[in-house]
Parts: structure tokens; C-alpha cells; sequence
């Protein structure tokens, strides 16, 4: 883990979205290019309407560019087949959302394996991977719990543990603390940085300024268009070293 040189994770070249309104086109991206890689934690931060909800699920695999190019580790996304698209939806992209997305009546373990059935893995597999990944996010006492049984914050790392679980190239999330208060924000972006020192690759879509402030570079959108791309935190020389470091104390 935590190459960040050589070829990038993902990589967009002059990705337009165009949308037909009757007579008139809607461009929500209008030439955006840039590329990610391995181990970095980006924020594609932007107002409403500036296009970032259009680029996360390029990004993610659900919605297709109108023209330009996208690829995710090397693959030009609009070569793959259904299948091949479908897996990496599940496999390589972990996605956390604003609402969760759990179902009400399993448990946090059940929530958590829902990618691993789908993929097909033995159930023995299925179960340990389950409890490792909710371990991860300090939930391994509220495994049998449901949603309703949990808090917002407990919910949304339920959600991250099912993100985790595939062990994926990419962390995709978006906006995922609009609907919990200020200090389980805090707990849960606490989370998202401990989760990119163990060398993940997170990408974070928000309109908020505090949360975009947790990445190390920011994407700023505008009406479609990269208004600036910015590092905040500069973090390649000691970065990902942290086994590194706590063998040598």
C-alpha cells in the first residue's frame, strides 16, 4: 500500500455531462480533468449545482460521461462490459452515502456482508471478513444491533464497514456527515483519516468547507468546471509510513 507514484487510480480526461432540457442543454461538467492516486485523500468540493454529485457517480460507475475519458486503475470505464462494471461497483469502489443506505431490518453484521453475498463468498469467509470490517470501525460490540437500535454516528460506520468490507481500491463518499450533528461529524471524519493512514484511497464529496478541510488536496467545482485544484496538506514525504514508525518506538 501507499505507492503514490507511478500510474494514477483514477484518471478523467475533458469528461463532459450533458443533459438535454427540451430545447436547451445542460452542461453539469464542462471539461474536467484530473487524476487521483494511491493513498491520496481528496475532497471534489463545490456548491449546489456545481456538478460534484454528477462527477461522484462518474467517478463511482453509476452515470456515464458524454464525452471525455474515465479510468479506474488503468481501465477505461467506457470499454467495459455490464458485468465487468458491475464488479467494480462491488469490488473496487467502496461507496459511503449521506443516508446510509442500511436495511432496517437486518443487523449491522448482515448489512456489512450484504457486498460479499453478492459476490458470491462462502459464507465462513463472509462472516469473519463481516466482523473484522466492523471491528475496524470500533462497532464489534453492536454487531447484532439494528439501525434502529443505533445512533446516526453508529449507523454511518456500520456503513463505512460495509464500504470496507470488499477491501476496495477507493473509498467514495458522499456527503457523509450531512445528517449527523457537528461533534459525530467530527468522530466520523476521525474515522475517515485513520482509515487513510492505513493507506486507503478516499475520495469526498461535500459542499462544506470544515469537512473538505479534513482531505489533504481539495477540487474545487464551478458550474461544471475545475475553478481550482489545491493542496492543503502536504503529506507525500512522511506519507504512508505509520507501521513504519511504531516499529521503530
Amino acid at each position: 500500500m501507499g505507492k503514490n507514484g507511478n500510474r494514477p487510480m483514477i484518471l478523467t480526461e475533458d469528461l463532459w455531462k450533458t443533459y438535454e432540457m427540451g430545447s436547451e442543454k445542460i452542461h453539469a461538467l464542462h471539461g474536467v480533468s484530473f487524476e487521483i492516486r494511491q493513498n491520496e485523500y481528496v475532497a471534489i468540493m463545490g456548491p449546489s449545482g456545481s456538478g460534484k454529485s454528477t462527477l461522484m457517480n462518474v467517478i463511482g460507475c453509476l452515470d456515464t460521461p458524454s464525452q471525455g475519458k474515465y479510468y479506474i486503475n488503468d481501465r477505461l470505464v467506457s470499454e467495459l462490459s455490464d458485468d465487468e462494471l458491475a464488479y467494480i461497483r462491488n469490488k473496487e469502489i467502496g461507496f459511503v452515502f449521506q443516508t446510509f443506505n442500511l436495511l432496517s431490518r437486518a443487523t449491522a453484521l448482515h448489512n456489512v456482508e450484504l457486498p460479499l453475498i453478492y459476490n458470491g463468498t462462502p459464507s465462513v469467509e463472509r462472516l469473519e471478513r463481516a466482523k473484522a470490517s466492523l471491528v475496524k470501525v470500533d462497532l464489534g460490540d453492536r454487531m447484532g444491533h439494528k439501525p434502529n437500535e443505533l445512533s446516526g454516528g453508529q449507523r454511518q460506520r456500520v456503513a463505512i464497514a460495509r464500504a470496507l468490507v470488499n477491501n476496495p481500491s477507493i473509498i467514495l463518499a458522499d456527503e457523509p456527515t450531512g445528517n449527523l450533528d457537528t461533534a459525530t461529524g467530527v468522530e466520523i471524519m476521525n474515522l475517515f483519516e485513520r482509515l487513510w493512514e492505513q493507506g486507503n484511497t478516499i475520495v469526498l464529496v461535500t459542499h462544506e468547507h470544515d469537512i473538505a478541510a479534513h482531505a489533504n488536496r481539495i477540487i474545487h467545482l464551478r458550474d461544471g468546471r475545475i475553478e481550482r485544484d489545491e493542496i492543503v496538506r502536504q503529506v507525500e514525504a512522511q506519507k504512508p509510513q505509520p507501521q513504519t514508525t511504531e516499529a521503530a518506538t
